[in-house]
């Protein structure tokens, strides 16, 4: 089929997860006992078989897109292999690439400030953006009818960024202000800066993605427009076009648009002299410690934090089950054990598996009850940490969790617009936007003696930083 009906085909196969779902679950009511297999044991349900054409253009720019005539609407997403780890707090550049993010909306030579914004939501569409340590991605969603205007706008705003100085200082007090409220203003955003930041000091990793307040006040335009030269280059760009759209005409207008672009021929080099292994080796000094912070939070807060996997290794992906188990959802272990207990102690809980593209960490964070005194919940929390492993996974809540993966992939192919992130996502970290396919067969091969024993290597071979927050 040159066009699915993706919506159809999720629908389909989500029903299917319930069904068996169902029935693993009668069986093992019925009988007592059973794995409650379903979807994702030794052998994957597989997911659609998606269509995708791919070009790549002689300046380096990538280009994918997916028919889908289901609706006369579609989603342009592009992507640049630039984010925070490319920025540095030696040299006062924290905040850079997140500034010129905000940047590329105040317009270009033929569309001017305002004008982005102002015709697409003419045509009834819409366009945002984010930064990343590892990307930075805009984004638009509009009707089949917008298609050229909106590749000669992105064409225009890369060719052409006006990076007005005017526009640029009032753009510094709306970051500021946008720092304000997500961290300042915020126990849990502060939190949460602080513990990243104290996981990966000394590393690319251990700034500030919206940039700290001494670089924001100090970041000129020169600094911005040099990360815009050596990063907004075609070869360092994936766009993708899902949608009710024709792969031959966006080919022919992206070509006419971007074709003229020069690539950045030193680009791939100082890529290399930046993304090094020793460079992100420091990340492993910073555990078995203890950090405690001052905020306005009304109750303690709390990180327990552990040396994590970048993405894609075997590890990464059993940790994610890990992290399933234990703090995904109201059913979780942690939850049932600190939240929903008899005799509660958490108000909150939350478990996340952090997979960057060089680095990563194992995070167990929450808010403690008033009655709960912090010394003595981590007293106990250690404790328990013996016996997490093997009282929280079993043969059935791996395969709850196997079958939440799939259900979130499925989600994730659902509509345009997500299913263009999930393919560009994969394009940019793998350099294949099809290594969902070898995900699932990843995840199908995990058994629970080797989520046990991930489990374990995490709670007892290796010592954790803690984070506390009191007020």
């Amino acid at each position: 089929m040159s066009r699915n009906n993706i919506q159809n085909q999720f629908y389909f196969l989500l029903s299917i997860v319930l069904l068996v779902t169902a029935c693993a679950q009668s069986s093992k009511n019925k009988n007592g006992s059973g794995s409650g297999e379903s979807l994702l044991g030794n052998s994957a349900v597989e997911l659609p078989k998606l269509v995708v054409h791919k070009k790549i253009l002689s300046n380096g720019l990538t280009v994918l897109v997916h028919e889908n005539d289901q609706l006369p609407i579609f989603s342009y997403y592009t992507f640049f292999d630039v984010g925070g780890r490319y920025e540095s707090r030696k040299e006062g550049t924290t905040g850079a690439t997140h500034f010129l993010e905000h940047m590329m909306f105040k317009g270009a030579k033929k569309y001017t400030e305002g004008q982005f914004d102002t015709l697409l939501e003419g045509l009834g569409g819409s366009t945002n953006a984010y930064t990343t340590f590892d990307s930075t991605v805009y984004y638009e969603s509009l009707p089949t009818s917008g298609l050229e205007l909106i590749i000669d706008m992105e064409a225009d705003r890369l060719t052409h960024l006006a990076l007005n100085n005017e526009s640029f200082e009032k753009e510094r007090q709306v970051i500021f202000e946008e720092r304000r409220m997500r961290y300042e203003n915020s126990p849990q955003g502060k939190m949460f800066l602080s513990t990243m930041q104290e996981v990966f000091k000394g590393t690319p990793y251990g700034g500030s993605v919206i940039g700290e307040e001494i670089d924001l006040k100090n970041l000129t335009r020169d600094h911005v427009f040099n990360f815009f030269k050596t990063f907004y280059s075609p070869n360092n760009a994936i766009v993708v076009v899902v949608g009710d759209v024709k792969a031959s005409k966006v080919f022919q207008l992206i070509e006419e648009k971007y074709g003229q672009l020069q690539k950045n021929v030193d680009l791939e080099k100082l890529k290399q002299s930046k993304d090094k292994q020793e460079i992100y080796a420091a990340t492993g000094n910073n555990f078995g410690r203890t950090v405690k912070l001052k905020g306005t939070n009304p109750l303690p807060l709390f990180s327990f934090v552990y040396p994590g996997d970048p993405i894609g290794t075997r590890r990464a992906f059993v940790m994610d089950f890990v992290s399933s188990i234990l703090g995904d959802g109201v059913s979780s272990y942690f939850h049932q054990k600190y939240v929903k207990n008899e005799r509660p102690v958490l108000s909150s809980i939350d478990v996340s598996n952090m997979n960057k593209k060089f680095a990563g960490a194992f995070l167990i964070s929450g808010e403690l009850l008033k009655s709960t005194n912090v010394n003595e919940f981590e007293k106990s929390f250690r404790k328990d940490m013996k016996s997490f492993c093997k009282d929280a996974i079993n043969d059935r809540s791996l395969q709850k969790a196997k079958n939440q993966f799939f259900i979130s992939y499925m989600g994730e192919m659902g509509t345009n617009d997500s299913l263009a992130g999930f393919l560009g996502l994969r394009e940019s970290l793998f350099n294949d936007y099809s290594y969902f396919q070898k995900e699932m067969e990843i995840y199908a091969s995990i058994g629970k003696q080797e989520v046990v024993e991930t489990c374990e290597s995490i709670f007892l071979k290796q010592k954790p930083l803690l984070m506390v927050m009191t007020n």
